[in-house]
């Protein structure tokens, strides 16, 4: 069948009247069954494209140019249309399935609505026995029916998601940075069911990334996006052995780098951090009945007797899937949360028995860097008065300094303090963000930073630019870093020592280059073998 399923041609969006084109002059073509993977970096338009296909942008939005599925106009759908096109054509997976899950609704509940809403003589019985199926096609499970999205993790999560979308059996899947939040095993095992499902029932699939690697993996087609156009397509193999377009070749090159193996550097220098021992478990509460009838054990143990040494002047990365008490650990070392039982020893102090005010004092010399800027900076304040909080919350710095101090770390993160000192975070780009959230953490002159995915939500080119960062700032200010991700090419390139979690314990610690030559532990091996490699399509 040479008929294309979705064709658009000179598309052009922009957010409101007057604004510039956020998508600019974008045509392609998709035929039933095929992968296309578009990428580019954050802010380009690859999701305003996305969301534009299936009109889910604003009434506010001027929209040029055409959009055609099995040869019909979308733009010229009316309401009833509309919603029958969305869902029952084309439907969309977001990057985040808690936006698309509602937390007062059962999974099963999510269903049957789904399913209600566009078949309503469909009965309730066969509604359920169809979402039970469809549930069992991303393995989930029947017994989870009546359960609750907050009792599923992050990667089943986004299966349910993929099931809601697969519900109405539709010929077009758009799948918009489906993976970013979740680690390799997890994304792999996504990946491959979506793939699998639409090959089974001759869907195309639209997957919207910064990952070169999960592209190349699963997609036929590529699609370079740059400043709202389409620099280059072709087939994933032919692109990435032979770009033409330069910013396709600066990605490429970006990701081949993070990608690369470092020297690192493994110092033997005195412990900074010396945990001992440290637990911090937690007892799922029961009823009344159940205490008496339920003897299992309730018991999460997310940090469960970890001992780890961390040296003055090192980076050391803690990786490990979702659930596995990366990030426990982390506000477990910063007394965020008081640990069940052992001993965090920072600069030779015991921090587990210490008052609110000496930990105030001990936190200026403790920093962390979040995973989402966005969601840690205050959107009502602006960039000099986010990063000279800290200043004044500590008492460090009159105005007047805190103003000097502020100018040094922007002019140090490579921001001009001119221009972004009276901005808001809104009006920053991902990567800016991310400069200011490190900005802020090294105000204080701290002597240890603990980052927590803190570039998992930038492309490939922000993403090097910002470790790299991080890397000239360590050196300057004599910084100390724990990283924590689950990325684990990022973990080889940016980090000396590598410490491997799961279940709660660290199954694995060594050299970065030694862990990733020759894995010791089964889950080490597990890990690496599920973490898609670019070079290998190349």
């Amino acid at each position: 069948m040479n008929e294309p399923l979705l064709s658009v041609k000179n598309l052009q969006v922009a957010y409101r009247k007057g604004q510039p084109n956020v998508v600019d002059d974008v045509s392609f073509a998709l035929k039933p069954g095929e992968r296309l993977g578009l990428v580019g970096e954050s802010g380009c338009g690859k999701s305003t494209l996305g969301r534009a296909v299936m009109r889910l942008l604003s009434d506010a939005a001027q929209i040029g140019g055409t959009v055609t599925f099995q040869g019909q106009s979308v733009f010229n759908l009316d309401a009833a249309s509309l919603r029958r096109f969305r869902g029952e054509a084309v439907a969309i997976v977001f990057q985040d399935p808690m936006t698309r899950l509602d937390p007062l609704m059962t999974i099963g509940d999510h269903c049957l609505e789904t399913l209600k809403a566009h078949e309503p003589n469909l009965s309730t019985r066969a509604a359920k026995e169809r979402a039970i199926a469809t549930l069992k096609a991303v393995n989930i499970p029947e017994n989870r029916w009546s359960q609750f999205p907050h009792e599923f993790s992050g990667g089943m999560r986004q299966r349910v998601a993929i099931a809601l979308a697969l519900l109405l059996n539709p010929k077009l899947i758009v799948a918009d940075e489906p993976t970013t939040s979740l680690d390799v095993t997890v994304s792999a095992q996504i990946l491959q069911e979506l793939t699998r499902l639409c090959s089974e029932r001759n869907m195309a699939l639209i997957v919207i990334s910064h990952d070169l690697a999960m592209i190349g993996q699963y997609c036929d087609r590529i699609a370079v996006m740059y400043d709202g156009k389409i620099v280059e397509t072709g087939s994933t193999t032919s692109v990435f052995q032979n770009p033409q377009h330069a910013y396709t070749q600066t990605l490429l090159n970006s990701a081949l780098l993070l990608q690369a193996e470092q020297d690192a550097r493994i110092l033997k220098t005195d412990p900074i951090l010396r945990l001992e021992a440290l637990k911090q478990h937690y007892t799922i509460e029961q009823n009344f009945f159940s205490q008496f009838f339920d003897k299992r054990d309730r018991t999460i143990r997310a940090v469960d007797g970890i001992d780890l040494e961390l040296f003055a002047g090192e980076t050391l990365g803690l990786v490990g899937e979702s659930g596995c008490g990366k990030s426990t650990l982390s506000r477990t070392i910063l007394q965020l949360l008081r640990p069940t039982s052992g001993s965090v020893q920072f600069q030779g102090q015991e921090l587990t028995g210490l008052g609110r005010h000496e930990l105030q004092q001990q936190r200026r010399q403790m920093q962390m860097i979040f995973q989402d800027p966005h969601a840690c900076l205050n959107p009502r304040m602006t960039i000099a008065q986010i990063i000279a909080d800290p200043l004044i919350i500590h008492g460090l710095a009159t105005p007047e300094k805190a103003k000097q101090d502020v100018e040094f770390v922007l002019e140090r993160v490579g921001l001009n303090p001119k221009e972004f000192s009276g901005r808001y975070p809104g009006e920053l780009s991902g990567g800016q963000q991310q400069r200011v959230a490190i900005a802020r953490a090294l105000v204080t002159r701290p002597k240890l930073v603990i980052c927590d995915e803190p570039v998992s939500m930038l492309d490939a080119t922000v993403r090097t630019q910002v470790l790299d960062l991080m890397q000239d700032l360590k050196d300057e200010f004599d910084l100390t870093y724990l990283f924590i991700t689950h990325d684990l090419w990022v973990a080889r390139y940016f980090c000396d020592r590598i410490a491997v979690m799961n279940g709660g314990k660290i199954v694995e610690l060594g050299a970065a280059k030694e862990v990733f030559s020759h894995p010791q532990h089964p889950y080490t091996q597990a890990l690496l073998g599920a973490a898609p490699l670019l070079n290998q399509t190349i």
